[in-house]
């Protein structure tokens, strides 16, 4: 679980499609000063740009600066862009919650849904505008306006929704522009998505409450729905 503030800004040191383990393996390279692998244990959790992944190797003392590897599996290069990555891409990193954080963000898995790509760019005083068109627009629905979103792993907020023509805007003011990498992307580029799991529980929950109105009492939803139909036009 993360909460979608960003800690740090690392750089990409390898994206090694054919690892020792026969695999995709993944190492970033933290500046000299990072804390991040402070407390890190092998098996820890760390989300790179939205994606909870696995610490598989870790060094504080190497020649380069603090750096990590962690393993990325054919599912997770699916549905997300880091297979996009090349050396000396940023990426936004987040260590896993603990019982003691504060959430300053919102809850956040680390799971992502799909990806997005930036339509538009627009400032606005110190600010910027960015417009988002999802690959799978099924995911609009989770989508609303001043809603929570995570995008490369970084806890926004929704400004505008348009279900019609399938993108969805958030504003970054300043200070978040110099701590997040979207704020250097540009038109075109992607961005992983993890909508607002609180949406899908929600989703979920009223679908089996409906359907068993439907199922018990020959079609009791439909009766009511039928009723408040007459009674409005009446």
């Amino acid at each position: 679980m993360f909460t979608g503030i960003v800690e740090e800004i690392g750089v990409v040191a390898e994206l090694n499609p054919h690892d020792e383990t026969g695999g995709t393996s993944l190492t970033i390279q933290l500046p000299p000063s990072s804390e991040l692998l402070s407390d890190a244990h092998l098996g820890d959790s760390i989300a790179i740009n939205g994606c909870c992944l696995t610490v598989t190797a870790f060094s504080t003392t190497s020649p380069s600066g603090p750096q990590f590897k962690v393993g990325i599996a054919p599912e997770t290069l699916r549905l997300t862009n880091l297979g996009e990555l090349t050396t000396g891409s940023r990426v936004n990193l987040e260590r896993a919650v603990r019982a003691d954080t504060r959430m300053g963000g919102h809850f956040v898995q680390g799971h992502v849904d799909t990806v997005a790509t930036i339509t538009k760019m627009e400032p606005d005083g110190n600010a910027v505008t960015i417009r988002f068109a999802p690959k799978s627009r099924d995911f609009l629905r989770y989508v609303v306006y001043k809603g929570f979103i995570a995008l490369d792993g970084a806890s926004l907020t929704v400004t505008k929704v348009n279900d019609d023509e399938a993108w969805w805007e958030v504003m970054l003011i300043a200070y978040t522009q110099e701590r997040i990498v979207v704020a250097a992307k540009k038109v075109g580029d992607t961005v992983n998505v993890e909508v607002d799991m609180t949406a899908k529980y929600v989703e979920k929950s009223l679908s089996g409450y409906l359907m068993s109105l439907e199922d018990s009492d020959g079609g009791m939803l439909q009766k009511m729905v039928e009723r408040i139909v007459s009674q409005s036009f009446s």
